[in-house]
């Protein structure tokens, strides 16, 4: 990838999502392999990935493969053993957060640092590119200035910055959240998370007292940065990354077609900047983000920090208004629609929030027009004593429009690379050369006695037709170009032939040209580590990062939190997200206003949920807010299966 080149990224949970997000227009897709890959459940055989990254590669799009989680001494082997089965399936990068893979026998593979690694400061990035490194996943929690500033401190010919633009959010700065392993054993950084961030708490005062009830005050609405794109590029990203490696098929190809359509708007605004994979898609479907499931959307931090960043009320889809209830029957809903062009369905979901502001489904087992249009009786497929709260003048929304996913169940796109065709008379017989719009040309031959044609309008029209036949291959003809004395007649039996071989020619040449993306050197001697000392914040889990920071001038190094070292309270959550902010409690919010400033100070609050108590530190120098807990017996007592000693002090120098 070059620095001129915009990417759009897309996940997969597995190859047939993968080789979708390709066809709906990505110029890289990034998808776990059987292991170490951060998301337990979306593992994939080393063959399924060398099959993606065959059909990716058709298009120059790539495949980068997630190796980020922390790995203990006993897991290097198998990394190494499968980073180099991953390369030989054609995979393009990784993607890592354990620096002890730097450390080791590793392919001549790129790296990418992942998110996980927690980067937001110039230094950090810096750092990385010096290591390696030659992409970098920064913090979602970024400001526009400060993707600017790190783009400023890297070489873009070195290394380059890639984005979160769309997708769930993790509360935290990625790798900086341990509630779950103090909880119950289960490591984010392992690729294990319990989602302790989704669930309702009561949040209370220094003093005591409840300033929320049930809340889900850690939860995120979602990502969404389709209005920033163009600022983005301007800060300095070049790579546009979809969170979902959980997500469906649906929502891979709906998502990514919508930036596809975005990014190809600028791109014909901006022609200094290119694309980094070929072809253009055409949809058998208008884009809509809000057809997925989403929490409600956020741009979080990249215009600075908003007031309403957080889904409290519910993790769940709230869906779409569509209409309000105008009768409860004993085992019908009748509704009235916003739009009355709106179609509801067999199958639909419909959800509304009760007294208690809670999310209550209602999945239609029937629809049925009643009286004029926008009028629906609606049959549930549930018991109607579900249904709580729900009466007359209850507005509805739609969270899943049954129609919309049937649409994106069948074929929903073409990707097709541009081609040039000519056919040339020759003393032999006809040549026929095929050149792509990546500059890639092959030719194929008929050795053939040329017949004069009966109608030479027609002849012409029928040749031009002919070769134009690019059917199911990944190619569209922009010109066809016919240089002969005359418009010879040539039957389809010989003509047809002489195309397939054409495009087969061109396919294999434009295989040939294929080319890895480059390993980067690290500096020489190695730089410095931006700090002398690390705690378990940094997560290291093995020996080999252990000398991976000692060898770049860390003088103390703890162990991972992983490693059961930390027994009081710590941080086991660090995250830009301010509950006194949200809640309109922050003393930077009360200072000027009459009455109020002076009264609010940034005292911790607890929140808890069942028998979990957690403690909030505000630190608001920096504008974080702390997570502060401790791990449980039954967690610590559980021997950790590669337990470590690092540096817990400085060593001694030797006289």
């Amino acid at each position: 990838m070059l620095p001129h080149q915009i990417e759009l990224l897309s996940p997969a949970r597995d190859a047939d999502i993968g080789i979708e997000a390709v066809n709906h227009g990505a110029d890289a897709i990034y998808i776990g392999g059987p292991s170490f890959g951060a998301r337990t459940s979306a593992d994939n055989r080393v063959q399924d990935i060398a099959r993606v990254a065959r059909h990716a590669h058709r298009f120059g799009s790539r495949v980068y493969v997630t190796m980020n989680t922390i790995l203990r001494d006993d897991e290097l082997e198998g990394a190494r053993k499968l980073a180099w089965q991953l390369y030989d399936a054609g995979a393009d990068a990784l993607i890592i957060q354990d620096m002890g893979l730097l450390e080791i026998d590793l392919p001549p593979i790129q790296l990418h640092a992942s998110t996980q690694t927690d980067i937001r400061t110039p230094e950090k990035a810096r750092f990385l590119q010096d290591a390696g490194l030659s992409k970098l996943v920064l913090a979602r929690e970024l400001t526009l200035p400060q993707i600017a500033a790190i783009r400023d401190t890297l070489d873009a010919e070195r290394c380059l910055i890639e984005f979160f633009i769309h997708g769930a959010l993790c509360v935290a700065y990625s790798g900086q959240c341990y509630v779950s392993h103090a909880h119950t054993g289960r490591s984010a950084n392992r690729g294990d998370c319990s989602q302790a961030c989704r669930l309702p708490y009561e949040v209370k005062d220094s003093q005591g007292r409840i300033v929320a009830h049930d809340k889900h005050v850690l939860s995120m609405k979602d990502n969404n940065q389709s209005d920033n794109l163009r600022e983005l590029i301007e800060a300095g990203a070049r790579s546009f990354k979809i969170e979902g490696r959980y997500k469906d098929m649906g929502y891979v190809k709906n998502i990514t077609a919508h930036y596809r359509v975005l990014f190809d708007q600028i791109l014909e605004e901006r022609p200094e900047l290119g694309r980094a994979s070929s072809g253009r898609c055409t949809f058998g479907f208008t884009p809509d983000p809000g057809q997925n499931f989403n929490r409600e959307f956020t741009d979080y931090f990249v215009q600075g920090r908003q007031e309403d960043i957080g889904a409290f009320d519910t993790p769940k889809n709230p869906g779409r208004p569509i209409g309000w209830v105008t009768k409860v029957g004993p085992n019908f809903v009748e509704l009235e629609t916003d739009d009355p062009a709106t179609v509801v369905h067999n199958g639909d979901g419909l959800c509304y929030l009760d007294l208690h502001k809670e999310l209550v489904g209602l999945q239609i087992n029937r629809a049925e027009p009643v009286g004029t249009p926008g009028q629906w009786r609606v049959f549930p497929k549930d018991a109607m004593d579900g249904l709580r709260h729900l009466k007359r003048g209850t507005v509805v929304n739609r969270n899943r429009d049954v129609d919309w996913v049937r649409a994106l169940e069948k074929k929903s796109a073409d990707r097709r690379i541009g081609v040039w065709l000519r056919l040339d008379e020759t003393a032999e017989g006809l040549t026929l050369t095929a050149t792509d719009e990546d500059g890639h040309c092959a030719a194929a031959t008929l050795p053939c006695t040329l017949e004069a044609a009966k109608d030479p309008a027609q002849a012409e029209a029928r040749l031009r037709e002919g070769l134009s036949r690019l059917g199911e291959t990944v190619f569209e003809p922009i010109d066809v170009s016919l240089q002969l004395s005359q418009p010879w007649f040539v039957p389809a039996s010989l003509l047809n032939p002489l195309r397939r071989d054409a495009i087969a020619a061109l396919e294999a040449a434009r295989a040939s040209a294929w080319q890895r993306l480059p390993r980067a050197t690290p500096v020489e001697p190695p730089v410095n580590y931006p700090e002398d000392t690390l705690t378990y914040l940094a997560n290291v889990y093995n020996h080999k990062a252990r000398d991976f920071y000692a060898k770049h001038g860390v003088k103390v190094i703890a162990s991972a939190y992983e490693s059961h070292e930390e027994e009081g309270e710590v941080s086991l959550m660090i995250t830009k997200h301010c509950v006194r902010f949200s809640l309109s409690l922050c003393p930077k919010q009360a200072k000027g206003v009459t009455g109020v400033q002076g009264t609010i100070r940034a005292e911790p609050m607890s929140i808890t949920h069942g028998n979990e108590k957690l403690t909030l530190r505000f630190d608001c120098k920096p504008c974080e807010m702390h997570v502060v807990g401790r791990i449980k017996p039954n967690v610590m007592q559980a021997v950790p299966a590669s337990p470590l000693k690092f540096y817990r002090t400085r060593p001694a120098t030797t006289a």
